[in-house]
């Protein structure tokens, strides 16, 4: 190779670098890609796992209960019993956010109590705007069997100090219960509207 060629290359290749670092000293540095239909977060349930969260598909109100409804006979005309390891025949988690997951039409196998709060799920209302298919969640405790979710299905009384509700419990499995959780304002429980129901 002659001088010449050498030195063509030299210049060549000296310009390319110039021209990079130019750009990267002048150029602003493009945007991290923003996913337009999911959202990703660390939600360990309470076994553990991690999610990407994909757009709440929408919901009534009505759906929302007739889905709950049909965890109370779905094991051979019984309840689905509870477990936080175990996945029920629709692939969804047997615990409580898991069975809550299945009645909103989240992603299986469901996010957990604490990643029910995050606002691509539900958004925080008051207790007294309760409506049928919204959730009451407790989700302030390390341990998982301090936190819990139900879903809230009618006051029970005109002082609305009792409610009705949709639950899968330890112990017991799914079940329609009235509940006070949350009325008192002191027992960590709160009031949450998911973002997915529509009317």
């Amino acid at each position: 190779m002659s001088k010449n060629t050498t030195r063509r290359w030299s210049m060549a290749a000296l310009t390319a670098v110039v021209c990079v670092g130019s750009a990267a000293l002048t150029a602003p540095s493009a945007p991290a890609a923003q996913p337009t239909t999911t959202q990703t977060f660390t939600a360990s349930s309470e076994s553990g796992y991690t999610e990407a969260v994909q757009a709440a598909p929408r919901i009534t109100r009505a759906q929302v209960l007739a889905r709950a409804k049909t965890w109370l006979t779905a094991n051979n005309g019984r309840p689905v019993p509870y477990s936080q390891n175990k996945r029920w025949k629709d692939g969804y988690r047997q615990d409580c956010s898991g069975f809550v997951s299945m009645a909103l039409g989240l992603s299986k196998p469901g996010p957990n109590t604490v990643a029910l709060k995050k606002s691509a799920y539900t958004r925080p209302i008051p207790m007294s705007r309760l409506a049928p298919g919204d959730l009451v969640i407790k989700a302030d405790s390390n341990s998982a069997d301090k936190r819990h979710v139900v879903i809230f299905d009618g006051w029970a009384n005109s002082a609305h100090t009792v409610y009705k509700s949709y639950e899968q419990a330890g112990g017991v499995g799914t079940r329609w219960k009235q509940h006070s959780y949350g009325v008192n304002g002191r027992d960590g429980y709160h009031a949450y509207r998911p973002v997915n129901i529509v009317g």
